[in-house]
């Protein structure tokens, strides 16, 4: 994991999304002590059991956040952004990380320590109340999530996930292609379901004329119907 800074790269004040409920005092200190890490494609940025030592914003790439479950099948739980922040639940709760984080690409996170980021917390009301905004933001999306999961048929949750990854990340410039390359096992895993069967309904995805697929670039043809599909299950 190297740590260096690049002149191009957006300055924190411009990532940290709750930057405006800092006091003047806290902006330049946090100015002062944030550090930037680069990660490479499919490196670690923390693991299940580790002790948070820092509250990360995701300044630039992609991650995913995800656990291993019964027999080391692979879970993806979240699909991180440029602008989210991530690794503060752990720091909140004093407890060790429960899930992992990963770059699907080479990624740039800002870290800031754990101690400063909890004495802000304390110390400051409207930094704390949108930080439990977005907590409670997260769990409303992790119990809808969750049944999604755990009720849809094969279809909608691979249809889901498609858009999902469309919304997160948006289409390259002919307005079709997402921009993000998964793996078939990664997008089994964002969908809960077997390699072998997210090839086989996204061939019939390809079939239907809803996607198209040229290696692991995948092109929404028919949206709407695709929302459809998610929609019923």
């Amino acid at each position: 994991m190297a740590k260096k800074q690049v002149a191009d790269l957006k300055p924190l004040e411009e990532i940290l999304t709750v930057w405006d409920a800092l006091t003047p005092d806290e902006r330049q200190f946090l100015r002062n002590n944030y550090t930037v890490h680069y990660f490479k494609k499919n490196e670690l940025i923390h693991c299940e059991g580790d002790t948070p030592t820092h509250m990360m914003i995701l300044a630039a790439g992609k991650v995913k956040v995800f656990k291993e479950g019964v027999g080391s099948r692979t879970q993806i739980i979240r699909m991180l952004k440029p602008g989210e922040h991530f690794g503060y639940r752990a720091i909140i709760a004093n407890e060790s990380y429960n899930t992992n984080v990963a770059a699907f690409e080479p990624s740039t996170v800002y870290m800031i320590k754990a101690e400063i980021f909890i004495s802000i917390l304390k110390h400051n009301n409207a930094f704390c109340y949108r930080f439990l905004e977005e907590i409670a933001s997260d769990l409303g999306a992790s119990d809808a999530r969750t049944v999604n999961l755990t009720q849809k048929h094969i279809r909608g949750r691979l249809a889901e996930a498609l858009l999902l990854l469309r919304k997160n990340y948006g289409l390259e410039e002919d307005g079709a292609t997402i921009s993000i390359y998964l793996s078939r096992e990664d997008l089994a895993n964002l969908s809960n379901m077997t390699t072998s069967n997210a090839i086989r309904t996204l061939s019939n995805f390809v079939s239907e004329h809803l996607i198209a697929m040229d290696g692991r670039k995948l092109k929404i043809i028919d949206e709407e119907r695709l929302k459809k599909i998610s929609k019923m299950g």
